[in-house]
This record gives structure tokens, sequence and C-alpha cells, in this order.
């Protein structure tokens, strides 16, 4: 199996501490997805033009959470459950969010403008950290299962990217704080 993606992606990163967490073995093919040579090798897999992907012999399969269900139908992982699909989904919309962000003040738009895309992103983003925050601090991430490491990859991410503040979700702080140093963590921290 090869996983394509970026060492920034925090997508690409939970599958890579997944293989980790629990000894998957697939080769890691890091694409800068904006250079012209990765740009092509990523638009003749993924139509998508999004990363990661996982190609298994003739079998591509797109998108982080996909690929999860296809390795945990693959390799007899515990399925998710309902209540942990709705969680992955709110830590993905938080991440879609700061991305599209990301990508606008990369592109030179001012994300701090009063305009309607932006402010609905924010308030997304903080929406979900919050109900995130709350679910913290009712345990709800003390088995460091799939969707905690996917939130832990996104808080790390945040921090990495320096791109809000986290000093009101204290739960989250205290969350990310119990797991920096997990070989897995440590192992796929991003870095340009």
């Amino acid at each position: 199996m090869q996983l394509y993606g970026s060492l920034t992606s925090p997508y690409v990163r939970r599958l890579r501490a997944l293989a980790i967490e629990k000894d998957i073995e697939f080769d890691f093919l890091n694409l800068n997805i904006f250079a012209e040579k990765d740009r092509e090798t990523l638009v003749k897999l993924n139509p998508t033009r999004k990363i990661p992907m996982l190609v298994d012999g003739e079998q591509v399969i797109f998108d982080s959470n996909v690929i999860y269900r296809y390795l945990a139908q693959k390799l007899d992982f515990t399925p998710l459950s309902w209540n942990q699909e709705n969680t992955l989904t709110l830590i993905n919309s938080a991440n879609d969010s700061l991305v599209e962000l990301l990508i606008c003040q990369r592109s030179e738009f001012d994300t701090n403008d009063d305009k309607l895309f932006f402010n609905l992103q924010r308030e997304r983003i903080n929406g979900v950290l919050s109900v995130l925050n709350d679910a913290a601090e009712q345990g709800a991430f003390s088995d460091y299962n799939y969707v905690a490491l996917s939130l832990f990859c996104l808080l790390d991410w945040i921090i990495f990217r320096n791109l809000t503040d986290l000093t009101r979700f204290s739960a989250l702080q205290v969350f990310h704080s119990e797991h920096k140093n997990r070989a897995s963590s440590i192992e796929t921290a991003p870095r340009d």
C-alpha cells in the first residue's frame, strides 16, 4: 500500500499516526501539491485534487475517512460508531474551514474582513471547537482511537500554523498536552 500526501496535512498525518499506533505498513509518498510534477501525480490518481489518497494494488481510495474505513475493513478494526462518525464530521468541518481560511490568506485575502464567507468559517470553527471542548471535558477522547488521533492532528496543526486562539478551549489544550509526546505525534509532527 502507498499513502500519498504531505508532511503538513492534518488529514494525511492522522493516517500516518494511525499506521504507527496500529503497526500498519505502507509506503509514504510525500507530495508538494502546488509543485507542477507532484500536482500531475495528484491529478492523475485523484480527480478531487486532494490529499491523502491510498493506493492498494489497483484500488485507489480518496479521503482520510474513507481510507480509514478501507483499512478498518481490510485489517479487521472495530468500525466507528455513529457517534464517532459524527464527532469525526465535527473535526473535519473545523479542519476544512481552517484550510479554506489558510488558502485565502495565502491568496492574499484579509480573512479578518467582515465578509460572509470568512464570518461563516470563523463561526463554524469556534462553534465546533466549543462542542469538541465540551466532549473532551466529558471524557469522550479518553480512548486514543482514530477519532481522538484525528482531533490531536487538528489541534496540533492549528498550533503549527497559528490558525486560531485555543486559550478558551481548556479541555482541548489538556488533551493536546496529554498526547503531544506520543511516538506517533513526534514521528509525524508537521514541518515545511
